[in-house]
């Protein structure tokens, strides 16, 4: 059973918040999370973010700062900068953005003007809500088109993004998303930007570390930018990073600093310096091949339960579940799994007939029990208990979902988590 961490000056200071904290610690030791958006970081990044860096101002560039006293922080956010350069083959990478929606925004800034057209997956077919759609800042700023996927298969439907850019002539196009379980053909968009002249975008937030360590084909050689946040699969902090050709670095720089934010979160950037240090790391590629191996091994097991997934399976880390067949709503058997230890979101599938906040679907992902070592021959229990679970929930059976807590809890101790200490 996992402990949790020990926190002498907070636990003083605040009692009730390191309580809070020793919770939480607890609570992603014993459930199995598969959120596909979330995962385990090393104790290593979980340290760096907790450092001095934190006490220090660095509004500008290494090097070309406003503020002295910048020694040692020009030289960490050169380190994390070289690493992103080295890790993803990019020629230029900024990593100050404070998160993924701030980094998407950036790139509008640096490359449309207010009211521009910007091409983006439509959010129920997939995409994010920064892909230009309208209760976002990007679709009442600029005037977002949106592609989807093809009734049926459930892949991009490129006839139809190719079409969409002859007519509507975007200044930006976006590929990529936050429920998209197939390889994304970045040549293909590639072509399509290169044909209307508009800056294509790569957001691989959610599969930068598959990209990282080979698991997925790259966006370098067919994105003008590529945005990403730095958690997810590619295991660091709660941060972003925009890279792009050398021809890009001066408008990306200047969208992002002075165009958006100020000083850069130095504790932050020191992190993710740690994380891709890791992600270089010949061990890592065996990570980002294990996440996609466990996906792929749970949609089966999943598929011979008779469930109803979107495209049929998945290429990555990522399973989207329709649960229509089942007459179980998204939101019902979320919460359920939930009280079963198995930590999900509810999400709408392409095409649904339901509203957002009560969807057909749940989406679950392999990034965080790929950390704690979790392998293939686990996922056909994953997936019985994602079975049980839905069933305890049509029926209401909170007994059901009680055992079922007990078995994740038991076999998730033979598991520890990254960053979490142990007996």
């Amino acid at each position: 059973m996992s402990q949790p961490l020990s926190h002498p000056a907070l636990s003083d200071a605040d009692p009730e918040l390191a309580a809070l904290v020793g919770a939480e610690e607890q609570l992603q030791a014993d459930t199995l999370r598969l959120i596909p958006s979330e995962n385990y970081v090393s104790a290593a990044v979980l340290e760096a973010t907790g450092t001095v860096l934190q006490n220090k101002y660095s509004e500008g560039y290494a090097g070309r700062r406003y503020y002295e006293g910048q020694q040692n922080i020009d030289q960490v956010e050169t380190l994390a900068v070289e690493r992103a350069k080295a890790v993803f083959g990019v020629e230029h990478a900024n990593v100050q953005p404070y998160s993924g929606s701030p980094a998407n925004l950036a790139a509008y800034l640096a490359f449309a003007e207010p009211g521009d057209t910007v091409l983006g997956m439509a959010l129920p077919m997939g995409g994010h809500l920064t892909h230009g759609w309208g209760v976002s800042a990007t679709g009442r700023w600029f005037r977002g088109v949106q592609y989807g996927v093809r009734p049926g298969s459930a892949l991009i439907d490129f006839d139809e993004v190719r079409d969409l850019a002859r007519k509507e002539r975007p200044k930006i196009i976006f590929c990529g998303g936050t429920a998209v379980p197939r390889t994304i053909d970045f040549a293909a968009f590639g072509e399509i930007a290169r044909e209307v002249d508009a800056v294509l975008v790569a957001d691989i937030a959610h599969i930068a570390g598959l990209v990282a360590g080979g698991a997925h084909p790259s966006p370098v050689p067919h994105a003008d930018v590529i945005s990403t946040t730095t958690h997810k699969t590619l295991r660091g902090p709660r941060g972003a990073m925009l890279m792009s050709r050398a021809s890009h670095a001066k408008a990306v720089d200047k969208a992002v600093f002075p165009g958006l934010q100020g000083g850069p979160h130095n504790h932050t950037t020191a992190a993710i310096a740690v994380a891709l240090r890791e992600a270089a790391a010949p061990s890592f590629r065996d990570y980002a091949h294990a996440v996609v191996a466990n996906a792929k091994a749970l949609a089966e097991a999943l598929l011979a339960r008779g469930y109803d997934l979107v495209s049929g399976g998945t290429d990555n880390h990522l399973v989207l579940i329709d649960l229509t067949s089942k007459d179980v709503p998204g939101k019902v058997a979320a919460k359920a799994l939930d009280r079963a230890g198995i930590v999900v979101n509810y999400n709408t599938v392409p095409f649904d007939p339901r509203k957002p906040f009560d969807p057909s679907g749940i989406r679950i992902g392999t990034p965080s029990l790929t950390s704690r070592g979790l392998g293939t021959d686990r996922m056909p229990l994953v997936a019985e208990w994602i079975d049980r679970s839905v069933q305890a929930a049509a029926k209401g059976d909170e007994d059901a979902l009680a055992v079922i807590r007990g078995e994740v809890a038991e076999l998730l101790a033979g598991y520890p988590a990254p960053g979490l200490p142990t007996d």
